[in-house]
């Protein structure tokens, strides 16, 4: 019997942890997809992150979309990929902690960091995902104040 996939989209703002959690949590089940590993430069980042998703849902392999996905406008065409191809779709929601963010984004380097600006901006835009959004299940994701995470069921 093989074993479905599941699509995982990580949703929080820049530096809330989301890639520390994939490579902690995920990274020995999930293959990742983020528009931040594409070249700075390279044009219809959309198109290739739902091409990377869409290959790798239809080999039956488990995948992890790791951008800030703030709204259903970001989230929704992840969704229904993952519907179209069967697999589970669940939600990492990454609660808002701006000043957190804004304090581990200072110390990124160099292009690593993102402008302030940047950051206050996707957290206008960041909405809480839920089952009616279409995922199957939202899990909370906070620190755990050890270097580690807690993960709940929202």
């Amino acid at each position: 019997m093989t074993e479905t996939a599941v699509l995982a989209v990580l949703v929080g703002l820049q530096a809330s942890g989301k890639s520390t959690f994939y490579r902690e949590r995920l990274a020995d089940r999930f293959e990742v997809v983020s528009k931040d590993l594409f070249p700075r430069g390279a044009r219809g980042k959309q198109a290739r992150q739902m091409r990377l998703v869409e290959e790798a849902l239809t080999a039956g392999r488990s995948v992890a979309v790791d951008n800030t996905n703030p709204s259903p406008e970001e989230w929704r065409p992840l969704v229904d990929a993952g519907h179209a191809h069967g697999a589970l779709v669940v939600a990492y929601w990454f609660p808002p902690d701006l000043a957190g963010a804004l304090r581990r984004n200072a110390v990124r380097p160099g292009r690593a960091r993102v402008p302030e600006v940047g950051v206050h901006a996707t957290l206008r835009r960041l909405c809480r995902p839920a089952p009616g959004d279409g995922f199957d299940t939202v899990y909370d994701v906070r620190f755990d104040g050890r270097g580690g995470f807690e993960v709940a069921a929202a």
